[in-house]
This record gives C-alpha cells, structure tokens and sequence, in this order.
C-alpha cells in the first residue's frame, strides 16, 4: 500500500505573520470596522457574540471568583497600608478595598449581560460570583483572609442585591433566593 504524502506545511505568508500579531485592542478596531463595512459581516459578528456570551459556566465563573480571591497576598496589604504621603491606611480597610477591587472585573462583566438583557446570562453569572465569594470565605486558607472577615458575606449580599434590583423577571429573583437559600446555608 503505498504511503500517503504529508501535507507541506502551509508556507508563513505576510497575511499569516500579521494576524498571529494582532493585539486585543487592534482585532476589537478591525472587527468594528469590518461591520460598518457590511451588514451581513455585522450580522454574523453579532451572532458569533452572543453565541460566546451565552456560554455563561457558574462553575467556571465560581473558581475565577475564587482563584481571584485566594490570589491576594497579605503581603500587599501591609506593603500599601500604613503610614503614606497622603496620610494613613489603615490595613484593615486597604485589605477590604482589595477584596472589593478584585470582584470588580467580576461585577462590571455581570452589568454587561444586565446591559444586553440577557437576564439569565445574567442570573447563572451572579450565581457563580456568590458561589465564589462563598467557597473564599468557606475554603479558603490565606493570611489575607483573616484581614477581611466580614467582607465575603457583605460583598455578596450587595452583589445579590444589586442584581435584584436590575433583574426584570420575578421568576428569576425567585430562582435566585432558591439557589441562595440551598447553596449557601446560613447566608
């Protein structure tokens, strides 16, 4: 039987070169500029994303929450606290604005599925960061974690109840204090 010839190697052209190159902030300028170009472009551009967007993982999303939190070092606390040029941090407060600083990308991504109305994007998204704040304040083992006590628990109830107040559906509020009320005893 005689061998199958490989393939040769698609030769590195100019065109391959520049598109492994392309940065965030460029591929996000030449894709708007590809849809004002043309609407059908538009349209497929705009499927694709809501297909990505709809992918929305608690799981996923709780371990990020999680990972984020766990990640801050007692270290940094005490290093960016006490006595400055503009006055004094107390440790305590520098620790919950860190805290509060990291769910921040968290909370700004769940706003955006409440800006598309994709509300139960948005719903499975609030519940993976409350998980993740929960699981912190249940398994995690850090220094850090002792700075900030209360933090997990008010961070999540105004995560919660930010949610609820841009939540449009009863039923998904109603779905939310169920999932609140059977994931996180005592919360």
């Amino acid at each position: 039987m005689p061998k199958k010839s490989k393939k040769p190697a698609r030769p590195e052209t100019e065109k391959n070169r520049i598109l492994d190159k392309i940065g965030a902030y460029d591929a996000l300028v030449i894709l708007k500029a590809l849809a004002r170009e043309d609407e059908a472009t538009a349209n497929r551009i705009k499927q694709i994303a809501l297909e990505y967007l709809r992918d929305v993982d608690i799981e996923g999303i709780a371990g990020q929450v999680f990972s984020s939190l766990e990640t801050i070092d007692v270290e940094d606390v005490w290093e960016q606290s006490g006595s400055t040029r503009f006055g004094y941090v107390e440790p305590i407060d520098r620790a919950w604005e860190m805290f509060e600083e990291t769910l921040e990308p968290f909370i700004e991504e769940l706003k955006k599925y409440l800006e598309l109305s994709m509300h139960t994007e948005a719903k499975n998204y609030c519940m993976g960061i409350l998980k993740g704040i929960y699981q912190f304040d249940m398994r995690s083992e850090s220094a850090y974690k002792e700075w900030v006590e209360d933090a997990p628990y008010e961070n999540f109830r105004r995560v919660l109840n930010d949610w609820k107040k841009n939540c449009e559906n009863p039923e998904d509020v109603q779905d939310m204090e169920e999932f609140v009320k059977q994931s996180f005893p005592g919360w």
